[in-house]
């Protein structure tokens, strides 16, 4: 039998749609406060490991394995919890671990203690990130899953636009970086509640899913054909996407921007990945996949701007940079929940992101140092495995 696209969704009342509306919402105000907490402690991890001390090679493997672990580990917690059924006391120590341990960063006076954390908060994330995705593509599928996913980034890129702005805000007054990380706490805390409020009012999201018209075909070799050659592609362009962690580290260390300049160029990447989100979350609904090949043409011309370019390029970049994570961590999923099968989607999510996790350890590796030797050679090598993934994504449909 041959694998494709799944059928159309049945029709549901209106009132289903409006609830499954309600939850998009409410677990993008989770994200929104998350985003602020670990978005905006990202947004200096570069250049506050830097002060510690760390190397660019350091800063570029400290991003590469939180990223490695931040997705490999979601296949563990994704398929314990299609087995368990237990989505949300999983998810919910997913959420304290990630939250939690950036106010901690407030205590790091070391870079190991810095590193610690950081990859404590991305396993944290890892946790919760495969259900909470499993969740939107049940809710998703009463608003068309391009859009649904979309609105959920849009909100969580509200927190991720506010968070760097915060820090900015707080570096600006003179706070420094550890007190900046204490007052995170606040946002964090903000957001467990909302989650609280979400298990309470929604016990079991997938209710929220509309009946499908056919079964779809369900493992690695039987998640199906198209489940491997998006996995192949973004596995290849999470190679080749340099983090924001080296880019905030050369663009202070080069001197091309100050410091006071890296959270604000994050908060614009944020924006620019909200913004993407709903409009390639749009487009995929109504044009279809040719909106994918585009997109990662576009963001891959961040790196040459960060890298080679001057303050102004570097502008530019961090607005591509954001539409990369966008086509990513949103579309790549949407894209996902057309065909995973409802009942091991969890697993599914989870083993796309472990392979696109363990691309990006490497890719990171090599990043790093090849930064250290060629910046042009940094930016060839990102660019041929990013764009590598075009005849993936192109031939994806013709087979």
């Amino acid at each position: 039998m041959n694998q494709s696209e799944p059928d159309r969704p049945v029709a549901m009342p209106a009132p289903a749609r409006r609830r499954a509306i309600a939850f998009i919402v409410l677990i993008g105000c989770v994200s929104l406060f998350a985003d602020m907490t670990y978005e905006g402690g990202r947004s200096v991890a570069g250049p506050f490991l830097g002060m510690l001390g760390a190397s660019a090679v350091i800063v570029s493997v400290v991003a590469g394995l939180g990223e490695f672990l931040g997705y490999g580990v979601r296949y563990l917690s994704g398929r314990a919890a299609d087995r368990s059924g237990r989505y949300w006391t999983i998810m919910g120590a997913g959420y304290l671990i990630n939250l939690l341990a950036v106010p901690l960063l407030a205590f790091a006076w070391s870079w190991p203690v810095a590193m610690l954390l950081l990859i404590t908060e991305r396993l944290g994330r890892a946790i919760r990130a495969p259900i909470r995705g499993a969740m939107l593509s049940h809710a998703a599928s009463q608003t068309g899953a391009g859009w649904g996913f979309g609105l959920h980034a849009a909100l969580d890129q509200t927190g991720g636009l506010a968070g760097p702005l915060l820090v900015a805000g707080l570096l600006a007054l003179g706070e420094g970086y550890h007190r900046s990380f204490a007052l995170l706490l606040i946002p964090a805390l903000a957001s467990l509640a909302v989650l609280a409020a979400a298990r309470i009012f929604y016990p079991d999201p997938r209710q929220l899913a509309l009946p499908r018209t056919r079964v779809e075909l369900a493992a690695w070799p039987g998640f199906g054909r198209l489940f491997r050659a998006d996995t192949v592609a973004a596995a290849l362009i999470g190679a080749g996407f340099a983090d924001f962690a080296l880019i905030a580290f050369h663009l202070t260390g080069a001197g091309i921007v100050p410091p006071a300049w890296i959270p604000l160029l994050y908060a614009l990447a944020m924006t620019m990945e909200g913004v993407a989100a709903l409009v390639l979350g749009w487009l995929l609904d109504r044009v279809g996949t040719m909106v994918m090949p585009m997109a990662v043409v576009v963001a891959a011309l961040a790196v040459p701007l960060v890298f080679l370019g001057g303050p102004a390029a570097a502008v530019v970049g961090a607005g591509l940079w954001g539409i990369g994570t966008a086509t990513q961590d949103t579309v790549f999923h949407a894209l996902l929940s057309r065909y995973l099968p409802q009942d091991r989607r969890a697993t599914a999510y989870g083993l796309f992101d472990a392979v696109r996790g363990t691309a990006w350890l490497v890719g990171s590796v090599v990043l790093g140092l090849l930064y250290g030797v060629s910046l042009p050679g940094l930016v060839a090598a990102s660019l041929v495995l990013q764009l590598a993934a075009l005849p993936v994504l192109l031939l994806r449909e013709r087979h």
